[in-house]
C-alpha cells in the first residue's frame, strides 16, 4: 500500500463544502467519485483544508491509500470526467505516515472586495459600495499577527480542542479594481477569514474604531465579531508543508509545482 497526496483547485460556488456530507456536493464526494469510476473500488480522501460552502482554493490537497503505483494517465482521464469547476492538479508519493491536514505548517487565504459593480466579479468577490481607509484596514491587519485566542472570529458550535492561531502575515493591498486581504496562518478556524474581513471592513467604514477591533479580539468572547463577508470573496491560495516530508518530484528545480507522480 503506497499513500498519495493529490493537489486540486475548485470553484466552490456550487458545493456545499469541501468535505463530503450527506445528500449534498462536495469536492471531496466528486473526487471521490471520479476515482471509483476509474478504478471501480472506492478510495477514501482525507483533506487537507475544510473549505465551506462557496469558497474557491487554488490549491488543496487530499491524501490517499492506493495498493499499486498510481497510473500517471489517470490524471488526464480525472479531469476528464469531473465537473469543470474542479481540476486535478497532481499525485504525488509520500510517505506511508504522511497526512494532508496535520502535516501542513501554513495555510494562506485571500479574501476579494471590489467597490464598483461588475457583474463578472459577482461569484468571486464581495461587493461592498462603500468608502473605506486603507490606513483603518491596515492598522486593524496589523492587529492580528502574532498567536492569539480567535473564538470571537470563530462560528458557534465548533469542534476544535482550543482557539489560539498564530498569524504570521495580514494585510491589505489592491489588486486592479479590487481590494485583496491576504492572511497566512498555521490554522485557522471555522469561518475565521471572512469574519476578520467583515469586522475590519467595518473599521475601513470608520464604523468600529481600532481599538474596539483590538478589544474584540483580547476579550474573546464566542463568536462575538461580524460575520456578515460572503463566502464568494474567499480563496485558499496555498498550503504548505515541510519539504523534507515531500518527495523530490512535487516540485522542479524553481520551486513551481508541475504535477505527476
Amino acid at each position: 500500500m503506497k499513500r498519495y497526496l493529490m493537489e486540486v483547485r475548485y470553484m466552490g460556488t456550487r458545493y456545499s463544502g469541501f468535505q463530503i456530507q450527506k445528500n449534498a456536493p462536495t469536492i471531496q464526494s466528486e473526487v471521490e467519485q471520479a476515482l471509483a469510476i476509474i478504478f471501480r473500488i472506492p478510495v477514501a480522501l482525507t483533506g487537507s483544508s475544510r473549505t465551506d460552502a462557496g469558497v474557491h482554493a487554488r490549491q488543496n490537497f487530499f491524501h490517499f491509500d492506493f495498493a499499486t503505483s498510481f497510473p500517471l494517465q489517470v490524471i488526464y482521464n480525472l479531469n476528464a470526467l469531473l465537473p469543470a469547476d474542479i481540476s486535478v492538479g497532481g499525485v504525488y508519493e509520500v510517505a506511508d505516515d504522511f497526512h494532508a491536514r496535520f502535516h501542513a505548517v501554513s495555510r494562506k487565504y485571500n479574501y476579494f472586495v471590489y467597490q464598483k459593480k461588475n457583474p463578472f466579479y459577482t461569484n468571486t468577490g464581495y461587493y461592498y459600495p462603500y468608502p473605506l481607509s486603507h490606513e483603518k484596514l491596515s492598522e486593524a491587519a496589523a492587529m492580528l499577527i502574532g498567536s492569539h485566542n480567535f473564538c470571537a472570529f470563530s462560528k458557534a458550535n465548533t469542534q476544535v480542542n482550543n482557539f489560539v492561531c498564530t498569524i504570521v502575515h495580514a494585510g491589505w493591498s489592491r489588486e486592479n479594481d479590487k481590494l485583496v486581504f491576504s492572511v497566512v496562518a498555521n490554522r485557522f478556524l471555522r469561518g475565521m477569514v471572512r469574519a476578520l474581513v467583515a469586522t475590519m471592513l467595518k473599521c475601513g467604514r470608520g464604523i468600529l474604531a481600532p481599538n474596539d477591533f483590538k478589544a474584540l479580539i483580547t476579550a474573546a468572547r464566542p463568536a462575538s465579531a461580524d460575520f456578515s463577508a460572503p463566502a464568494c470573496g474567499l480563496f485558499l491560495e496555498e498550503v504548505n508543508y515541510p519539504p523534507q516530508l515531500l518527495s523530490q518530484s512535487f516540485s522542479n528545480k524553481d520551486g513551481e509545482r508541475f504535477g505527476w507522480c
